[in-house]
């Protein structure tokens, strides 16, 4: 099984957005950033539809791996 370094990209799906209807789109892919402090309170910071990073709970999403050609195009409708 491959592990992650810190400076590959995370995704996550959304598969819950209870609360958060104009900042979560259900299953809509989401860049994951890093937040050790979040994660311990079972959080998930995430760049929303603001365009910002904001932490969400965990249970809102699932994680999932892209291909190079997914991340590139993923990364590119979301500029």
């Amino acid at each position: 099984m491959k592990r992650r370094t810190s400076k590959e990209r995370q995704f996550a799906v959304c598969v819950r957005n209870t609360g958060y209807p104009a900042s979560l789109e259900l299953r809509k892919i989401y860049e994951v950033l890093a937040d050790v402090e979040g994660a311990a309170h079972g959080f998930i910071r995430v760049i929303d539809e603001s365009g910002e990073d904001y932490l969400y709970p965990q249970k809102f999403f699932r994680s999932i791996e892209l291909s190079h050609d997914l991340e590139v195009a993923v990364r590119r409708a979301a500029s």
